[in-house]
């Protein structure tokens, strides 16, 4: 019974950010951004290494999603730090 009731807490969404998250939830968002930031610096430097165009394309996209994710999350965590601000 009691593994049922975490189950069933473990896949019920937020449906607002916490006020202050943990020390576990800003590394691991740190990882996010620095996963991403990577992948965009790796997708560059691929696709300058490459000559199909094709293939230049398909790494160029990749790099701009990765891009994309990484300013999805800091435009979150901007609003999120916006609306915590007291005002003054």
């Amino acid at each position: 019974m009691q593994q049922q009731n975490m189950t069933q807490n473990q896949t019920m969404a937020m449906p607002q950010p916490p006020q202050v998250i943990s020390t576990k939830d800003s590394m691991y968002l740190t990882d996010m951004l620095s996963w991403n930031l990577l992948a965009m610096k790796k997708a560059h430097f691929f696709a300058r290494q490459c000559q199909d165009q094709e293939i230049i394309s398909a790494i160029e996209r990749a790099g701009q999603m990765h891009q994309r994710h990484y300013g999805i999350i800091m435009s979150h965590l901007q609003n999120n730090n916006q609306r915590t601000q007291p005002m003054q």
